[in-house]
């Protein structure tokens, strides 16, 4: 059967679609705070097959609007993979969201919006990437969130070491790692097995497609210094608004216009400075009120108020306030503005009380993007490191991921 020009394109589009990588999108102006995790504290979502995670977000429409959600299977480099809905899932997605109460007694209206997974109507059968999107009732995509899935069946060991590069010496940790098959039947690791090492739960901070250095009995070891290597950064700047009227060490006034408006004491750039440890979160962020007992729904949205120096170092590149409380998207909502009255750059966000991590991120006029270039960057920083082990047996049609690794530069080492 010969195809026609038509039918040849068309093919190629749908190849492409399916082909497309699956990217996180970040949710419009009134759906804020979004909370996604498994069973750690920390907002990143990665679940042994059979946990469960948990999904939160906020509408500051309060209008009790109808949320979809929807789960797609992904492969290592996060295009949907050749499964079936039938063959990743038991039961059926596309459901409406029911769990969701309106805000109580806040000065901003809004609705919350609360989804678990596993739950009655779905469940997931195999380790993988997945994708866990939101739609509205006119099926248009709000926001996407990538989670991962697990089995607990190889054993990964890591450490983190002071890079060898002498360019890099003071800045860069290296993240060294071995994976034990730990009796687990691979045949031909070096062409089933993939890896993945990700810096703080962030996905712009991964690294992938690395083989391993070499093989030793059962065990496979990457103990490269370059290749596994990343910036230091360094610690995450921070404030609590968690006591409307108090301010606490980072805020240093407060006041009432509509919603309560906590102001920031100005930033430093801290890249020409000596390091200092003090703990952080790693950029996430934490719900939390002292004018009620549930931050879901008692607690407020408040504008933040965030100010740094301008100077000959910026130039004419754009400054975002960056961290999880809007997924490190790098935006018009949190892009910093020149105020010639003071020679200040200066943001102001909408955030829901609590505690939270920032740093600001410098975008240049190309588009790249430099996240250390405000703050510096330090070997001493202290971040969180994550592998996760892929694995595709001969004849399979997708990615799954049969182990993770972590480790923490607290520890680090020469």
């Amino acid at each position: 059967m010969r195809l026609n020009l038509k039918q040849i394109f068309l093919c190629c589009f749908v190849f492409q679609t399916f082909a497309q990588v699956q990217e996180e999108i970040n949710p419009p102006e009134n759906i804020k705070s979004v909370i996604f995790k498994g069973g750690t504290e920390d907002q990143f979502p990665i679940i042994q097959l059979g946990e469960e995670m948990y999904l939160e977000f906020d509408d500051l429409l309060a209008a009790e609007q109808d949320y979809y959600y929807s789960i797609v299977h992904c492969d290592y480099d996060w295009t949907p993979s050749q499964l079936l809905k039938s063959q990743y899932l038991i039961g059926i997605d596309n459901q409406r969201i029911i769990n969701y109460e309106n805000s109580y007694s806040t000065l901003q209206p809004y609705s919350n919006y609360q989804l678990t997974i596993p739950n009655a109507n779905v469940k997931l059968k195999v380790s993988g990437n997945y994708i866990l999107e939101i739609y509205n009732s006119s099926y248009e995509l709000q926001f996407s969130r990538r989670f991962v899935v697990y089995q607990d069946l190889v054993r990964v060991a890591a450490v983190v070491r002071r890079s060898r590069d002498f360019n890099y010496l003071d800045e860069k940790q290296s993240v060294q790692f071995t994976i034990n098959s730990a009796g687990f039947p691979w045949v031909n690791p070096k062409k089933e097995i993939k890896v993945a090492l990700i810096q703080n739960y962030q996905w712009n901070l991964m690294i992938h497609s690395i083989s391993p250095q070499y093989t030793l009995g059962n065990e496979l070891v990457y103990k490269y210094d370059q290749e596994t290597s990343f910036f230091g950064g360094n610690e995450f700047l921070n404030f609590d608004t968690s006591d409307l009227r108090a301010p606490t060490a980072a805020i240093s006034r407060i006041e009432f216009q509509d919603i309560y408006q906590h102001y920031l004491f100005p930033d430093l750039f801290r890249f020409d400075r000596p390091y200092t440890y003090f703990p952080d979160i790693n950029g996430d962020f934490v719900i939390r009120t002292l004018q009620g007992t549930d931050g879901s729904r008692e607690a407020e949205y408040t504008g933040v108020h965030f100010t740094l120096p301008y100077t000959e170092r910026i130039g004419l590149d754009d400054v975002y306030v960056y961290g999880k409380y809007n997924n490190y998207a790098l935006d018009d909502s949190n892009k910093m503005t020149y105020n010639d009255k003071t020679g200040n750059l200066e943001s102001t966000l909408l955030l829901k009380q609590g505690f939270y991590n920032y740093t600001y991120a410098l975008k240049k006029a190309d588009g790249s993007v430099e996240l250390n270039a405000i703050g510096g960057n330090f070997h001493f920083t202290e971040n969180n490191y994550l592998i996760l082990v892929y694995y595709r047996n001969f004849g399979d049609l997708y990615d799954g991921i049969i182990g993770i690794g972590t480790a923490n530069s607290r520890a680090i080492s020469n």
